[in-house]
C-alpha cells in the first residue's frame, strides 16, 4: 500500500507562512502572553525567526506587545480571522435560523459543530437563559470520540471508516464516564445509526448531557451536527434522549434539506493532508 503524500512536500506549500501562523496558534488559555524566547520554545522556531514573524504580526495588528514586559499576546485582528469564517460558512449561515428555533423550543443550549481532523469544532451556539455550568464558546474543539456530535457524524459514515477514525483517536478518559474502548464506542455509533441521534453523558464535562444529530449535504455526506446540551442536575439521561432526540433530528433534517449546503460541501476523505476529516 502506497503511503499518502505529505502535503508539506508539495511545491505549493509555503513554509514561511506556516511558521508565521504557528505563532498565532501558540497562544492558549494557559499561555495568553509570551516573550520572544517563550514563543521560540512554544513553536520550535529560532529566536530570530520568531522575532521577524512577531514583528510582522504586531505591525498588522494580529499581535499586541506589552511595552513593560515585552510579552506578546493576540491582538483584535486575530479575532477577525475567526469572524470571517462564521460570516461566510454555508453551514453556519444556513443552520443558524434553524438552531435559533431549536433554542427557543427547547429552552436549552443549542450548538452546531463541524468535523475537523479528529475533533469537532463548535461553530455556532445559542445559549439557554437557565443555569448552565459548561462554557462552550464558538471555536471550541472537542475530541470526535467522546462527543455526541462526533458520534452523530461517524454514524453517517461506513462502519469500517468510522472504526478507523476512532482507532486513530487518542482516547483519553477525561472523566470517569468517558468511553474509551473501541468496541463500546462503535456500539454508540451503531446506536446513533439506528436511532437517528447520538448521545453522551458526562464524558468530557462531568454532568453534561448532550444529544446530537448529523447534518448532511446534498450528497448525504455528514458536514456537521446539531447539539442540545443540558445539565444532569435538571435532566436524566433517559429524559434528555426522549425529549431532545426528536428535536435535534428534526432540526438537522431541516438544515440538511435547506439547500444551503449543496453537494460536496465539503467532501471528506479518510487520509487528507492535515487530518482525518478535512475538505478535499
Amino acid at each position: 500500500m502506497t503511503a499518502a503524500p505529505n502535503a508539506e512536500d508539495s511545491p505549493l506549500f509555503i513554509a514561511a507562512l506556516a511558521r508565521g501562523i504557528s505563532l498565532l496558534r501558540a497562544f492558549s488559555e494557559g499561555r495568553p502572553a509570551m516573550t520572544l524566547p517563550e514563543l521560540a520554545e512554544a513553536t520550535g522556531l529560532s529566536k530570530s525567526s520568531v522575532q521577524r514573524f512577531a514583528h510582522t504580526l504586531w505591525t498588522l495588528g494580529y499581535l499586541r506587545k506589552d511595552p513593560a514586559t515585552k510579552k506578546f499576546s493576540l491582538g483584535p485582528w486575530s479575532l477577525e480571522l475567526g469572524m470571517r469564517y462564521v460570516q461566510t460558512s454555508p453551514l453556519v449561515l444556513g443552520g443558524n435560523p434553524f438552531l435559533h428555533v431549536l433554542n427557543r423550543n427547547s429552552q436549552e443550549t443549542c450548538s452546531l459543530a463541524e468535523p475537523d481532523g479528529l475533533d469537532m469544532v463548535y461553530v455556532a451556539r445559542f445559549a439557554t437563559h437557565k443555569e448552565m455550568f459548561v462554557n462552550m464558546p464558538v471555536g471550541m474543539r472537542l475530541p470526535l470520540y467522546c462527543t455526541a456530535a462526533g458520534r452523530a457524524v461517524l454514524s453517517r459514515l461506513d462502519a469500517g471508516r468510522a472504526r478507523e477514525l476512532l482507532h486513530r483517536c487518542e482516547r483519553v478518559a477525561y472523566t470517569p464516564a468517558t468511553i474509551t474502548d473501541l468496541d463500546a464506542l462503535m456500539a454508540e455509533v451503531d446506536f446513533a445509526r439506528r436511532h437517528g441521534y447520538a448521545r453522551s453523558n458526562g464524558e468530557f464535562y462531568p454532568g453534561d448531557i448532550t444529544i446530537s444529530a448529523a447534518v448532511t449535504d446534498a450528497g448525504g455526506t455528514p458536514v456537521g451536527a446539531v447539539n442540545v446540551s443540558v445539565p444532569s442536575s435538571r435532566w436524566s439521561f433517559e429524559q434528555a434522549q426522549a425529549v431532545f432526540g426528536p428535536q435535534v433530528m428534526e432540526t438537522a433534517h431541516a438544515i440538511s434539506a435547506s439547500r444551503t449546503l449543496g453537494r460536496g460541501y465539503p467532501f471528506y476523505e479518510l487520509e487528507p493532508p492535515g487530518g482525518a476529516l478535512r475538505d478535499k
